[in-house]
């Protein structure tokens, strides 16, 4: 849903991007490393400070693609090499959710299950020669939904904002997994 906003932000973000000149493929791997010290502060309690970090991760993530197609320089490893990147940010930020105390483990896993398999579940249908970029939870919307938890968590009540907003992820991840099992299976009777 919010990747609808896309053509939009990118406006915003293109004469940014056409000032930097590292390599997009350098601001994907710095975009991983700073989930990874999101996680790091999940797990050490802090929610304001891995909220602000998941921002700043979700700003490489947008220039980075951004940069790639200013500068020319955007290539099929470039798209593999984020969305691989994508994949371990998210289980890192989310195992951080759950070593940080802030959910149990089991839905802290259920949702890291519905993140993956929603990214697998296009990637496979993409293999097949299908577009399915369908379904209400992609990852930015997951990105907010924890950043929201995270920001209204710092003030209210940690434990229980979080394991709201985990318990969202989870049913939105499944509801898109099935939407998009809906809509490959349609797709692919049509092949």
């Amino acid at each position: 849903m919010l990747n609808k906003l896309r053509p939009q932000f990118q406006r915003l973000i293109n004469p940014l991007a056409g000032r930097i000149s590292l390599h997009p493929n350098i601001l994907t791997v710095i975009g991983l490393l700073v989930s990874l010290f999101a996680a790091y502060a999940f797990a050490r309690g802090n929610l304001l400070g891995g909220g602000l970090l998941i921002l700043l991760s979700g700003f490489f993530d947008v220039i980075d693609g951004a940069v790639a197609r200013n500068n020319n320089t955007k290539s099929k490893f470039g798209g593999f090499l984020d969305s691989t990147c994508d994949r371990f940010a998210d289980a890192f930020i989310i195992i951080g959710i759950i070593y940080g105390g802030f959910v149990n483990w089991f839905w802290g896993i259920l949702a890291l299950l519905a993140a993956l398999s929603v990214s697998y579940i296009r990637a496979r249908a993409e293999v097949e020669g299908i577009k399915c970029d369908v379904g209400i939870a992609e990852r930015a919307e997951r990105l907010f939904i924890i950043l929201g938890g995270a920001f209204i968590g710092y003030f209210t009540n940690p434990q229980l904002v979080m394991t709201l907003a985990i318990l969202l992820i989870v049913v939105l991840g499944y509801i898109t997994v099935l939407q998009r099992i809906y809509h490959s299976w349609k797709e692919l009777k049509n092949l």
